[in-house]
């Protein structure tokens, strides 16, 4: 009886052999979720590895959805976009798979640069995600099983990515805290590191040093033991070394990346390490390591279909070369920089700056016309982003007052109902003592008038803080002086198509240096000053602009031609004359000057103010282009018509060239002036 009873289990034995086998080999169990995210990051660096282990996982029924997502996640991140496809739609299929299938979607939609959409996309991902990740409830959820903290984590990064680039850097901090919340819950080491490192740089941003610090040993401490970890602090550093000056720190951590990397065999990390390395020499102005280095990590990003680095890379190699006079594989490589750009997207800010940094090294190159269409798109796309980016503030700004208002409309609401209480006590005892009735309605009439009062000076309050709100909108932040918003205010009161004066357009030359070599500190220590002292050199009645980065606009109402030279050679003479004191030291500051006067001369041409700026615009980048530290004035232009004026402005170089725009020009002052 008892060899019959051991005949089944036997039987059932021999049937699990190939598993318990595969369970041995493996070593201890693993739950599911851990597995499926060590896989998650192996296949970052060997997806197709990762997608066979995955394959020959064996899952219960309900867990399979749970597979396929891994699958599709490790298919985008290395740009296998069809074949992830055909997975999100096998999960659009399971209403509960919902969260997840929206975060694919944005993941998608990040991807490609559509940023909109990808903030929709993961909007929609965390609202159905906290169903089962609630907000402050996250460690008992996960130990539960029932918050998959991962995909919420990720949801809310791409959030905080897009609150960041419109310079919203508050909410972008919440949000870095709630993923931090979530990866600490969930005791992911990776995710606390990438956490620490966005709140760190992000305090760096906002100008909280201690908090800064803070993070920075939270991440330290989450990265130790752990290489990839390890290289992700490493990188942090690097970039926080680097945006406070401190250079040769920037490259120190950088290198430690490329070797942590190196050492881990981890082949993208190690491309990574090498496109950073690339864009510091760039900057640092060793054009050939840089190009050394892009060549290097550019096969990488390739076979990664890394479209986004692959274009940083092809940007890189492109002002290398231009630095290098090899002009023809300068334009190849901005060539190809475009069309990955327009094939897989890319952030407005990251664009702005290549463009400048195009325009930049075109104009020291000498490819003057290059430089002026390359500063234009900058300027196109710079007055979106800055436009967003005042949105945001905006928007944060009404909140709050929003917030302000809704509070004392409540206050006043329980006063109200409070008053309303003592009303129908007061009319009981009405009925029994008729003296008390009297003092009583006194008394409210005494209430109503004071109420009345305080509603009256709240909304005294109110008003004020909208006129503050308005005044704010058109007013920079860090110079005082007035913005675009401002401008466009004032240019509403001129006739549209008729602008009357004077246009100086002005910029520091040579001001990303000063960034580089200095520091953001210093730099903006520099755009301060050099702000003071054009609101010096200006006539009282003329408008002084920030119009953007290290650009001031001048707007002269009513200054005679014959006063414009002066005043450009007042303003030339004015900033540079001085160096400027920062904490590196004395700094020589010049500036490069665009003026002109309106109606142009002699025929008097009647503009809209828009290609006023855009003259002025043109006669700056020649100065630019002509050496800096000058100023070029539109003496006369020969044109008789507006499209004669139109055919000019579109090729200013070569209308220059054949006197149709005549240019006079004013030096700044020269090293050895007072």
């Amino acid at each position: 009886m008892a060899r019959t009873r051991l005949l089944p289990l036997l039987a059932a034995l021999l049937l699990q052999m190939p598993v318990l086998a595969q369970v041995l080999a493996a070593g201890p169990l693993q739950p599911l979720e851990a597995q499926l995210a060590q896989l998650e990051a192996e296949g970052s660096q060997d997806p197709d590895a990762a997608l066979a282990k995955l394959g020959e996982l064996r899952v219960a029924e309900g867990l399979q959805q749970r597979v396929i997502y891994t699958r599709a996640r490790i298919l985008l991140d290395v740009g296998r976009t069809e074949a992830a496809e055909a997975l999100i739609k096998q999960l659009a299929a399971h209403p509960e798979q919902e969260g997840r299938v929206q975060l694919l979607r944005a993941m998608q939609a990040d991807r490609r640069g559509d940023d909109e959409a990808a903030v929709a996309g993961a909007g929609k991902a965390v609202g159905q995600l906290e169903k089962t990740c609630p907000v402050g409830d996250e460690r008992a959820a996960v130990e539960r099983g029932s918050c998959d903290f991962r995909a919420q984590w990720q949801a809310l990064r791409i959030l905080q990515q897009a609150q960041r680039d419109v310079g919203a850097n508050q909410p972008a901090q919440a949000l870095a805290q709630r993923g931090l919340a979530l990866a600490q819950a969930g005791r992911d080491g990776q995710l606390v590191v990438v956490s620490s490192s966005d709140l760190a740089l992000l305090a760096q941003a906002a100008e909280q040093p201690e908090e800064m610090q803070r993070w920075l040993e939270q991440m330290m401490l989450a990265a130790e033991g752990d290489s990839m970890r390890m290289y992700t602090a490493m990188t942090t550093q690097a970039v926080v070394a680097g945006r406070g000056g401190n250079k040769q720190a920037q490259l120190q951590f950088q290198l430690r990346g490329l070797e942590i990397a190196q050492q881990a065999g981890a082949l993208r990390h190690v491309a990574r390490a090498q496109s950073n390395l690339a864009d510091y020499y760039m900057h640092r102005g060793e054009p050939a390591r840089a190009l050394e280095l892009a060549r290097k990590a550019l096969p990488v990003m390739q076979r990664f279909k890394d479209r986004d680095r692959e274009s940083v890379l092809h940007h890189n190699m492109a002002v290398a070369l231009l630095r290098l006079r090899q002009f023809d594989a300068a334009r190849r490589e901005i060539a190809l920089a475009d069309q990955l750009r327009l094939g897989g997207g890319q952030r407005p800010v990251v664009r702005a700056r290549q463009l400048r940094e195009l325009g930049e090294a075109l104009a020291e190159a000498g490819l003057a016309r290059e430089a002026i269409a390359m500063y234009h798109e900058e300027r196109a796309l710079t007055v979106k982003v800055n436009e967003r980016a005042q949105a945001a503030a905006l928007e944060a700004l009404r909140t709050k007052y929003d917030r302000t208002r809704g509070q004392r409309d409540l206050e006043l609401l329980q006063r109200d109902r409070s008053l309303k209480d003592q009303e129908l006590a007061n009319s009981r005892l009405a009925q029994q003592v008729g003296v008390a009735v009297a003092v009583l309605l006194g008394l409210l009439v005494v209430l109503g008038g004071v109420m009345v009062r305080r509603v009256q000076l709240a909304n005294k309050k109110l008003k004020a803080n909208e006129a503050l709100l308005r005044a704010q909108s058109e007013r920079d932040p860090l110079t005082e002086l007035a913005n675009r918003r401002h401008f466009l205010a004032v240019m509403e009161q001129q006739a549209a198509n008729q602008f009357d004066g004077a246009l100086l357009m002005v910029d520091i030359d040579h001001f990303k240096h000063v960034n580089d070599r200095h520091g953001h500190a210093a730099g903006d220590i520099v755009i301060c000053e050099v702000a003071r002292r054009l609101s010096h050199a200006v006539r009282q009645q003329d408008l002084v602009v920030r119009w953007g980065g290290e650009e001031f606009l001048v707007f002269a109402p009513g200054v005679a031609q014959s006063q414009l030279h002066g005043l450009a050679e007042r303003i030339l003479f004015s900033v540079g004359a001085e160096p400027i004191n920062t904490e590196d030291g004395p700094l020589n500051i010049t500036v490069s000057i665009g003026f002109a006067h309106f109606p142009l001369p002699p025929m008097r041409l009647a503009l809209h103010w828009e290609q006023a700026v855009n003259w002025a615009d043109m006669a700056l980048y020649t100065a630019k282009s002509q050496g800096r530290n000058r100023a070029m004035g539109i003496a006369t232009v020969d044109a008789q018509d507006a499209d004669t004026l139109q055919q000019i402005e579109a090729d200013f170089d070569a209308a220059c060239s054949s006197q149709r725009v005549s240019l006079q020009q004013i030096l700044g002052p020269q090293r050895g002036e007072g």
